[in-house]
């Protein structure tokens, strides 16, 4: 979800950045790097344990949430292409979820905001797994839930640890690199991309022709 059905990434940058300044700590782009696409709990404890906070994580997490929802509604937007590939996807039949390591608030309040959570099978968070990406529990999970095998899964990530997951989980990763992610490792992917309406992702897929097409 983060990074590539919404521009979350911009917000949580503005998010870590005021958490950090309320404590007299910088969110620095090595935090920024660490933290990305974790899952919220292991977000917290990294950025207690870079600064050596006395904060616990749950308590972070609390006060994000309410900085973030505080600031969406005038920044959150949905990322280039997704909207035509989701009309893809639906024309091709081919079933689609939601397996994000952001929390089951923000997840529905993103998704509600532009009605999208509809369009999907089912939305799979941080709060229904154990272990965080990049453990590749929550993509095991997706699979299960949609009766296929990794293999047979296409995922979408933005960050290193998101692909790493995939990777493990034995699916096919495709890597979308962000503006805060295009210097992260992403040799785990099987395909690395520009956007989502890359033709190549859309051959990978079979479906077409692409939105620029």
């Amino acid at each position: 979800m983060d990074g590539l059905i919404f521009n979350t990434e911009d917000i949580y940058t503005l998010v870590g950045t005021e958490l950090m300044r309320r404590r007299g700590r910088e969110f620095s782009d090595a935090l920024k790097d660490a933290v990305m696409g974790l899952s919220p709990r292991a977000t917290f404890e990294t950025m207690i344990r870079w600064h050596a906070l006395s904060d616990t994580w749950e308590a972070m997490r609390e006060e994000s949430n309410e900085v973030f929802i505080g600031l969406f509604p005038g920044h959150l937007r949905i990322m280039p292409g997704l909207v035509e590939l989701l009309d893809a996807l639906e024309t091709a039949g081919i079933p689609k979820s939601i397996a994000t390591g952001s929390g089951r608030k923000l997840a529905e309040v993103c998704l509600a905001s532009f009605a999208l959570a509809e369009r999907f099978r089912f939305v799979l968070t941080a709060d229904e797994i154990t272990h965080g990406k990049p453990h590749p529990e929550i993509y095991l999970t997706a699979a299960k839930r949609l009766a296929l095998r990794p293999q047979e899964i296409l995922v979408l990530e933005d960050s290193r640890n998101g692909c790493l997951a995939a990777a493990e989980a034995g699916a096919f990763a495709v890597a979308v690199p962000g503006q805060h992610s295009r210097d992260q490792d992403f040799s785990a992917a099987a395909l690395v991309i520009d956007h989502l309406a890359d033709r190549r992702l859309y051959e990978v897929l079979g479906i077409g022709p692409t939105p620029s097409e």
